[in-house]
């Protein structure tokens, strides 16, 4: 009865959506309609209204549909949303300001002379409001009206110049700051949390232990980081496309002749140029740049870019008045204020610092002159043809419209799984011959098809929360979630070109000329939708190019992860090894250079430390040798073991589906007993499946090869050396340079530490003189004054114990004495060694650690050096296979 509701949940929502109903009504519509079909069915036949549901109940469901409300609006970790009304409100802003109309006539002058130019204009100028307002219908509507007759009267193949057209307003769903990526992220979120529960499932089943390593799990993403992974895949598309006009423009004559300018290239035309390229593209910069820069978060970013728009379009309504530029000069001259005393002044009021009073006055002077500014061009915006009220009851109406959406495939989506959807969905997946690869391309062709029929938006928001869990967890793939996002985003770009309900063709059929037939629109959509799928094959065979650049950010920001971070130790090893073989002979030239320095000036126990640590680093090029060596015996054994395990996993898989639909018959045969009247055939029935069942399951378990036992044993031994050999290379470097950098934080405090001398010296005095109060707390700023100092914890505990000594009803005076004494004592001895080291040991011990800092110490660093990043983040980017540790 499940599948029956099942089937009714898809057909009323297929039914509704081709009839032209709202979308926003027809998800939860069909959602409502058919769980309460189900719980009034349940209640009036068996008596249960949770009987035809696989999951919960209705009340379950609805519970769900409070608690999906509640974090839409009200959960404060849950924040991606913000932007949308931002970008949304920064996209019509610049519409509305005609920057549009600007870009293209300019562009098409400047590319009118290249054969294909006015096409390739068209593209460019597509990337460039894809980047700046990313609304698709507006952008088709304004290059259809001011494009396409210029296109049409030099005679542009008619297909030719509607696909360009239609292809280039499609950008803005693929290139950042995109509404498409940002809902992507937020739904991949969840996605990623479910396929983490589900990756953790399997690792338990297939290993027996409880806690998965974190290099294993599953990691999310963030709308910052789709838009990052977007960024070039975008730019290969603009390429496609333009590489495309080209090869037409060159091959088959006439289809796009060049177009000469009338005018003089000159001095007027290149300040034309310059004053339609720079806003856009200053825009640009201060959006996505202060993104990939790691200097704003996606909601800063879409703020500065909705202040920067009404800016922009301030200055552009009001073209022609003397003031027009009064605001934007403004804005221009306190922004870089601001930037160089940022630069030269610390500006956080918490941590303000004498002198810092001058920076935080031109600051908030500055801050002053740029809200005038804003506000000045709000006022112009809002005066000038009511612009401001029109884009904002727009941005309302859009924003209203994603989240009542949003909203409505949280309650589908719910209604789906409490009818046991989705254990179809990932039962027809999993059962596929081929692995992930097989499963990803059906249902990109899935989505592909359902973009002839539904938009980008309800393909986003209920197909991906079901399909990308199960694609996310597969251990073999292990493709990350910003690679996923981008390629369902490539893939939904289409459904705006789609035949025959594209919006991008329906918008140009609305502003294009009778003379265009909407048969060739179709025809000059359909190279550009070929050239899509171009763009996703070529995303899919080289996923560096999605997950290079949000990787190398993430390393390079001032909140970037510890090199220790083990998700970073495969990559940094494989650095430092090759590092190793280059450079081996002259960290063993260090090490040598550093055992001629004097240590005989530390303490003994500080010598053998040092001479340790010595050992320690020439010991660490054996490590690397056993590591690889026992990383060489694994990779040798996996050819051999790879199909065993790929057949056993799979009997395995079979076995637990079984397994759960034993699970399902018995709560069938405990409804069945519970019921007034049990029916004994349909219990019979139930049971005989029951062992048919088992019996399938015992054949399963019969076609386990007798040797996987062995061969399971025998590459878990393997891998565990490896892993082993890892762990006691890493624990080597740790405790090789540990010694190191805690003798070199010795030896910069030892001014610190004779300066405080005199402090030290009067606690005898004031022990013997003063009440046990005043003397404790003496003592106790002492230890204060030493706790920053390195290595001083000996003195540290004589002084505790003096203190504890003054305490109580009945101090003990002379006890409190003999502790400083013996504190003092080790006091001097420290600050004699001290100052010797520091004169004849300190350089020779800053070499050797400038020399070994971002090798042998480098897990011990906060932050990956620069020179290292590169290489790390392009280790990084590759998907790797780790199927066999499941």
């Amino acid at each position: 009865m499940e599948l029956l509701f099942l089937a009714i949940l898809i057909l009323m929502m297929v039914i509704a959506l081709s009839s032209g109903y709202p979308v926003a009504f027809s998800l939860p519509g069909a959602a409502i309609l058919a769980i309460g079909a189900a719980a009034l069915c349940g209640f009036l036949f068996v008596g249960d209204s949770s009987a035809y549901f696989v999951e919960g109940g209705p009340f379950q469901w609805l519970s769900a549909g409070v608690t999906n409300f509640r974090s839409l609006y009200w959960d404060v970790d849950r924040d991606t949303l913000i932007a949308v009304p931002l970008f949304i409100f920064m996209g019509i802003m610049l519409q509305r300001s005609k920057i549009a109309e600007d870009l293209l006539i300019t562009m098409a002058q400047l590319f009118g002379p290249v054969p294909g130019g006015l096409g390739i204009s068209v593209v460019l100028v597509g990337a460039l409001l894809a980047a700046t307002t990313g609304i698709v219908g507006a952008t088709v509507i304004a290059m259809g009206l001011i494009s396409l007759p210029a296109m049409l009267r030099n005679n542009y193949d008619r297909p030719l110049a509607t696909g360009t057209i239609c292809a280039s307003g499609t950008l803005g769903q693929i290139i950042p700051p995109s509404v498409v990526l940002i809902i992507l992220a937020d739904q991949l979120a969840g996605a990623t949390d479910q396929a983490s529960t589900i990756r953790k499932a399997a690792y338990k089943s297939a290993t027996g232990e409880f806690s998965m390593p974190s290099v294993l799990d599953v990691t999310s993403t963030s709308a910052g980081e789709m838009f990052m992974g977007a960024l070039v895949p975008g730019l290969v598309l603009v390429g496609l496309y333009i590489v495309y006009i080209l090869f037409i423009a060159l091959f088959r004559k006439g289809s796009a002749p060049p177009v000469s300018y009338e005018g003089n290239f000159d001095f007027a035309f290149v300040k034309r140029v310059a004053l339609a390229l720079t806003p856009p593209l200053t825009l640009i910069f201060l959006v996505l740049g202060s993104i990939i820069l790691g200097v704003a978060t996606v909601n800063q970013a879409g703020a500065v870019g909705a202040i920067g728009a009404m800016i922009m379009g301030g200055y552009r309504l009001a073209e022609g008045q003397r003031n027009a530029y009064y605001p934007a000069i403004l804005a221009l001259a306190s922004a870089g204020a601001l930037a160089l005393l940022l630069y030269f002044y610390e500006l956080n009021i918490k941590s303000i610092k004498p002198g810092d009073e001058i920076g935080l006055s031109l600051a908030a002077a500055a801050s002053v002159t740029l809200l005038v500014a804003i506000i000045w061009s709000i006022w112009r915006i809002y005066k000038i043809d009511n612009t401001l009220h029109g884009v904002m009851v727009e941005t309302a109406k859009t924003t209203s419209m994603v989240f009542i959406i949003l909203l409505g495939a949280a309650m589908l989506t719910a209604a789906f799984r409490g009818f046991g959807g989705e254990e179809l969905v990932k039962h027809f997946l999993t059962s596929l011959e081929g692995g992930f690869w097989v499963q990803f391309i059906v249902v990109m062709l899935v989505m592909f098809v359902l973009g002839f029929f539904i938009d980008f938006l309800e393909i986003a928001v209920v197909v991906v929360p079901i399909v990308a869990p199960i694609l996310l967890a597969d251990p073999g793939a292990n493709v990350t979630a910003v690679w996923f996002g981008v390629m369902v985003g490539l893939n939904l770009q289409t459904s705006f070109l789609t035949p025959p309900f594209g919006f991008s063709l329906f918008y140009l059929r609305g502003v294009a000329p009778k003379i265009v037939k909407t048969i060739e629109i179709y025809r000059g959509a359909l190279p550009f939708i070929a050239l899509q799928l171009v763009a996703l094959i070529i995303v899919a065979l080289t996923p560096s190019l999605v997950n290079y650049l949000p990787t190398r950010v993430t390393l390079s920001v001032e909140t970037a992860p510890p090199p220790i971070n083990p998700r970073l130790q495969y990559c940094i090893e494989e650095y430092l090894f090759d590092y190793y073989d280059t450079e081996g002979d002259a960290l063993r030239g260090h090490v040598d250079k550093m055992r001629e320095a004097n240590l005989s000036v530390l303490p003994e126990k500080r010598q053998q430390a040092v001479n340790e640590s010595l050992d320690r680093t020439l010991h660490t090029f054996e490590l690397v040798s056993l590591v690889r060596q026992t990383e060489a015996d694994r990779l040798n054994y996996e050819p051999q073991y790879r199909p065993l395990h790929k057949q056993v996993r799979r009997l395995q898989s079979q076995q637990r589906i079984i397994e759960l639909e034993i699970e399902e018959l018995n709560q069938n045969v405990i409804r069945i007993s519970r019921s007034e009247n049990p029916d004994q055939i349909a219990l019979e029935r139930v049971e005989a499946k029951i062992e048919n069942r088992k019996t399938e399951i015992a054949e399963l378990q019969s076609q386990i090869p007798a040797t996987w036992t062995e061969a399971n044993k025998t590459f878990t031994d393997l891998d565990k050396a490896e892993e082993k050999a890892r762990r006691t290379y890493r624990s080597n470097v740790d405790q090789a340079y540990e010694t190191i950098a805690e003798l070199r934080t010795v030896l910069d405090g030892a001014e610190e530490l004779t300066a405080i001398e005199p402090q030290l010296a009067a606690l005898e005095e004031a022990v013997v003189h003063n009440s046990s109060e005043d003397a404790m707390a003496q003592i106790k700023e002492s230890e204060q004054v030493l706790g920053p100092i390195g290595g001083t914890s000996s003195i540290k505990t004589k002084l505790s114990r003096a203190r504890r000594a003054l305490r109580g009803k009945n101090p003990d005076s002379e006890k409190a004495l003999q502790e400083l004494q013996e504190g003092l004592k080790i006091y001097g001895s420290e600050v004699d060694w001290r100052r010797q080291a520091a004169v004849e040991l300190a350089h020779a011990l800053a070499t050797y650690d400038e020399a070994i800092k971002d090798t042998i110490g480098l897990r011990l660093q906060r932050r990956l050096p620069p020179e290292q990043i590169q290489s790390v983040a392009s280790c990084q980017s590759v998907h790797r296979d780790r199927s066999l540790q499941f």
